[in-house]
C-alpha cells in the first residue's frame, strides 16, 4: 500500500455508498471508482492551482491502474484520499486511496500528462507547477 510522503499536500473526502454506485453484483461497480478518483483529482488541483495557472494548462489523463483490494456495499462510509507522487517531464502520477473501515480497498496509480492550454500540446512541468504540487 503507497502512503503519503512527507510534506506532500494531499487532499480526502467522504463517501456515503449510494444505490447509483452499486452494479448487479451487489457492490459497488468498478467504474465508480474510478469516478471517484477523477473527482478526487479535480478537486485537489481546484485547491492547489489557481486562476492564471489554469488559463496556462490542463491535465489530461493517460493511464489508470487500479488494484480492487475489497468491496463497498450499499451504505458504506468510504473515504477518498489523493496526493501526487513522481513527477517528471510532461508526466505526473496520481495517487488515490479508497477507505472502508481503516482499510485500503482499492488504491489506484493514474499517469497525468500536463497540456499548453493554447496549443493542447503535452508541455515540460515547470516550476510554477512544481511549486503548488509541493514536489
Amino acid at each position: 500500500m503507497s502512503s503519503i510522503p512527507d510534506n506532500t499536500p494531499s487532499y480526502e473526502f467522504a463517501i456515503t455508498v449510494e444505490s447509483k454506485h452499486i452494479d448487479n453484483l451487489n457492490h459497488v461497480n468498478n467504474v465508480v471508482y474510478l469516478t471517484w478518483v477523477n473527482i478526487a483529482a479535480e478537486k485537489h488541483w481546484a485547491i492547489l492551482s489557481n486562476g492564471g495557472i489554469n488559463a496556462k494548462y490542463i491535465w489530461l489523463c493517460i493511464r489508470h491502474e487500479i488494484d480492487y483490494k475489497g468491496e463497498a456495499f450499499l451504505g458504506d462510509q468510504l473515504t477518498v484520499r489523493t496526493w501526487v507522487g513522481k513527477t517528471h517531464g510532461v508526466k505526473s502520477i496520481r495517487h488515490v486511496q479508497v477507505i472502508k473501515n481503516d482499510k485500503v480497498i482499492a488504491e489506484t496509480a493514474s499517469t497525468w500528462c500536463l497540456v499548453d492550454a493554447k496549443t493542447q500540446r503535452p508541455t515540460r512541468i515547470r516550476e510554477d507547477v512544481l511549486e503548488l504540487l509541493k514536489l
